[in-house]
């Protein structure tokens, strides 16, 4: 079916970002070593191609996730129960062989007297997220970043994860997942809090 809408109202695509040579001639030597010719037809632009895509798999190292936490809100009338944000998917990429992680997070926290639109949480997850990383340390910055900008009474991070590093070489063990997590404050010193929010999470 033909396009009647008039040409100058379509938004135009946005501009590709440039990629500097001695990128492309980086990923070129990849492909050369991997045993394929990077001259191929199929392989021609594969270079510039692959070097945006892991610009935007590393678009976190270009913001503070912190800045997502930086609005909130303290008519909560009268709240003072967990918040959770449950199965927030993500994808990340392992530091050490920079092959995917894909899992799911679950957010929670104890509010004190204020409180984040819940959209937040997930920025803050993507935010480190997009970065070279490991499991562990993704769980940790996130619960820190949260305990430290909203000041909560508890803070929890459950992280699921599954790594191809370990699914698609190496051992090759498809479907083993990861589990990590990070109790702050009420959730780390009592038993019953702790309890309660393993329970809602589902752990």
């Amino acid at each position: 079916m033909a396009d009647d809408r008039d040409p100058a109202a379509i938004p135009e695509a946005p501009a590709k970002a440039e990629v500097p040579e001695t990128v492309q001639e980086a990923i070129r030597t990849l492909i050369h070593w991997a045993g394929d010719d990077p001259t191929r037809e199929g392989l021609v632009d594969t270079p510039a191609r692959v070097a945006r895509a892991w610009k935007e798999y590393c678009q976190g190292y270009g913001e503070d996730p912190r800045i997502h936490l930086s609005r909130i809100f303290e008519e909560v009338g009268g709240y003072d129960e967990i918040v959770l944000l449950k199965d927030i998917p993500f994808q990340s990429h392992c530091e050490h062989h920079m092959a995917p992680i894909i899992g799911k997070a679950h957010i929670a926290y104890l509010p004190r007297d204020h409180v984040v639109g819940i959209s937040k949480l997930a920025r803050v997850l993507h935010g480190f997220a997009r970065r070279l990383q490991i499991q562990e340390r993704l769980t940790a910055e996130v619960a820190d970043c949260i305990w430290d900008a909203l000041k909560p009474h508890g803070v929890a991070v459950v992280i699921e994860a599954s790594h191809a590093c370990m699914t698609a070489r190496g051992v090759r063990t498809p479907g083993v997942t990861m589990v990590t997590s990070r109790m702050m404050g009420v959730f780390r010193d009592d038993e019953r809090s702790r309890r309660e929010v393993l329970a809602l999470i589902g752990c």
